[in-house]
């Protein structure tokens, strides 16, 4: 899968928030389709960080979110800034 077609976009909110200052974690809806190495591989490829862990969960509404934890040498608020979440 192309990274473009497996990451949709970052999911904001204020519990995402938390999670980018507190887990260093980053939230996207990604494609139903793509599995946690298609997610880390894109997501590692289109930021240029390095992913520790992915997991993921679908939502009542049948969207697919991706739950991704950055290495600690990278920060997720850094990666939130140039996505223009933060």
């Amino acid at each position: 899968m192309d990274p473009h077609e497996v990451i949709l976009y970052p999911l904001m909110t204020e519990i995402t928030s938390r999670m980018i200052e507190r887990e260093n974690k980053v939230v996207f809806i990604v494609d139903r389709r793509a599995t946690k190495v298609d997610i880390k591989r894109a997501v590692e490829e289109l930021y240029q960080v390095k992913v520790k862990d992915v997991n993921t969960l679908i939502t009542r509404e049948g969207t697919k979110k991706a739950f991704v934890k950055l290495a600690p040498e990278y920060s997720a608020t850094e990666l939130a800034v140039k996505l223009g979440i933060l």
